[in-house]
């Protein structure tokens, strides 16, 4: 998890500690979402999607509930929070954990 922090900060330009135990929390609650989703633990495969989305969310603190803000021309419109891992939803029923329910086809091979 130290190095999706440090991924977060890079990202966001943050060079001290003074948001960590807030960015840790987000990635935290990334992480258990998508675990949720996975069905599993996530795999160091799929950081980049916890990352992506603490970035996303850190900038949307204070903004919270907002799904668009417009001031003086300047416009501004946020993910909605439902949608979050729309983006990636490929990626991971790739890396969910089939439980017996899928109609996928396999291959057997015999010896």
């Amino acid at each position: 998890m130290m190095a999706e922090l440090e991924d977060v900060k890079t990202l966001l330009n943050i060079t001290d500690s003074t948001q960590d135990n807030l960015i840790n929390l987000m990635i935290n609650n990334v992480r258990s979402h998508l675990k949720i989703k996975l069905g599993k633990d996530v795999p160091t495969d799929l950081t980049f999607i916890v990352t992506e989305i603490v970035v996303r969310r850190f900038n949307r603190v204070g903004s919270e509930g907002m799904q668009s803000e417009s001031v003086e021309g300047h416009s501004i419109t946020f993910y909605d929070l439902e949608k979050e891992f729309t983006p990636y939803e490929d990626i991971i029923e790739k890396y969910k954990v089939d439980d017996g329910t899928s109609n996928r086809a396999g291959k057997v091979r015999f010896f």
